[in-house]
């Protein structure tokens, strides 16, 4: 059983940045790869960036791409979302999740989720 937490929600403008944190309760982070996807209202939650075990591969909804990254640091188990030049149509509650996969962009492919965050960003 892995147990993910984030963090590093709140308000930003527009333009600025905001990091996000995932926290797994596992010894074993590092054979999951990770993903973040997003969920605004009255929307289904949706891929936003995915990472593989060794960090060696990631991918990117064509929406954040360019703007976002997502990284890991393994000996802290933890994942990453560093969110750049965010816009108001970003604002959702993010959620991490785990995969036994190589990498994975759906989200019926993610075992473990953790309960998000909210991110608000205004114009």
């Amino acid at each position: 059983q892995v147990q993910l937490v984030e963090s590093g929600g709140g308000l930003v403008q527009a333009g600025g940045s905001l990091r996000l944190s995932c926290s797994a309760s596992a010894r074993t982070f590092s054979i999951y790869s990770m993903g973040w996807f997003r969920q605004a209202p009255g929307k289904e939650r949706e891929f936003v960036a995915a990472i593989s075990r060794t960090g060696g591969s990631t991918q990117f909804a064509d929406s954040v791409k360019g703007r976002f990254t997502i990284s890991r640091d393994n000996a802290k188990n933890t994942v990453y979302l560093q969110m750049n030049s965010p816009k108001p149509e970003d604002t959702a509650v993010y959620s991490c999740a785990g995969s036994s996969l190589w990498i994975s962009v759906k989200t019926y492919e993610y075992t473990y989720w953790g309960q998000g965050t909210q991110v608000t960003v205004s114009s």
